[in-house]
């Protein structure tokens, strides 16, 4: 009879054994799958603690750019600042989301803040455009 009553107490262990093994494998797994993830888009690096494009050329922001998820800077600005476009198949990713502008194009936003280059940077790690017109700013992480 002890038997009897023992059996089912061992199952019911055995059953919360395998039940803890699976949840961990599955757990598991899904830290696997998201390992490879990344919070930034492939055209943003960081360097020097400011952000740049992948050819490490500085990247800006501007104050007036006040309205979020919409560049102020059009027409002429964009010929001196120019914007950092982003793909038609660009998402956003963690901060970084993708703004469409007035022409239609496609540009990267950090924190709601549009990015631009500077027409003057001729190398990368240059920020000749930081406090230009006390309007212009490196972008920072």
């Amino acid at each position: 009879m002890k038997q009897l009553k023992s059996f089912p107490h061992s199952i019911a262990r055995q059953l919360l054994v395998v039940a803890a093994t699976a949840a961990a494998l599955n757990l598991g797994g899904c830290a696997s799958h998201n390992a490879g993830v990344s919070s930034v888009p492939k055209s943003v690096k960081t360097a020097g603690g400011v952000l740049t494009n992948a050819r490490g050329m500085t990247l800006y922001t501007f104050d007036r750019d006040t309205v979020a998820g919409k560049s102020a800077c059009n027409g002429n600005c964009e010929i001196k600042w120019p914007p950092l476009t982003a793909d038609s198949t660009d998402k956003a990713v963690g901060d970084y989301t993708v703004i469409v502008r007035d022409d239609g194009t496609k540009q990267w936003a950090y924190r709601d803040k549009p990015l631009y280059l500077w027409s003057l940077d001729k190398a990368p790690g240059q920020v000749t455009g930081d406090g230009f017109m006390n309007v212009w700013h490196t972008a920072k992480p």
